[in-house]
């Protein structure tokens, strides 16, 4: 991915899931915001793309951060939403027997004291395999992958849930479910 595309990706990433005030943009419930209303809000501020780059960086995304409608008219992030103006209703799944975290080695003595827990964000997030953990908790720091026993919390009452890009979500993760 170009440098500018790079650019509007992050800068997508901050509209969409942390600031769209930020830009004078509302989302409704589901994250959703119509992509003219996006493109008109950003170069007001003097962030300028238009559809097709907006489209080139969904498409093109190894992470999937973004979705558009089936219609093409309205662009979401798929997950991490610290803004209050979104709850997206993701539907419970069962989750494989074991899911990860990757985290900064920094964070660990808090986890286990206090667990795994969504903070500022909607949810934990969680990967499937260990290379994206690694790639995730690279970005705080020396990264630390922690395996999270993802089965057994669920056959205890635990729900999990997976956007659209894949990432696996959940509300919070007891340290007993943890596994370093």
């Amino acid at each position: 991915m170009s440098k500018k595309n790079t650019d509007i990706s992050k800068f997508l990433s901050y509209i969409l899931r942390h600031q769209p005030e930020a830009i004078g943009l509302s989302l409704d419930k589901e994250g959703w915001v119509v992509i003219s209303d996006l493109i008109l809000c950003a170069a007001e501020e003097g962030y300028i793309f238009d559809n097709n780059l907006i489209h080139s960086i969904v498409n093109n995304s190894d992470k999937k951060r973004f979705t558009i409608s089936d219609d093409g008219l309205r662009i979401r992030a798929a997950q991490g939403h610290s803004t209050q103006q979104v709850d997206i209703r993701y539907e419970a799944k069962i989750p494989p027997e074991f899911l990860y975290h990757g985290t900064a080695t920094r964070f660990i003595i808090s986890i286990r004291v206090q667990g795994l827990n969504a903070k500022d964000r909607q949810y934990v997030h969680l990967s499937a395999d260990e290379e994206t953990a690694i790639q995730v908790g690279s970005r705080h720091g020396k990264p630390i992958v922690l395996r999270i026993k993802a089965l057994t919390m669920y056959e205890q009452g635990f729900y999990f849930y997976q956007a659209a890009n894949g990432v696996w979500l959940s509300n919070s993760i007891p340290y007993q479910f943890i596994q370093e």
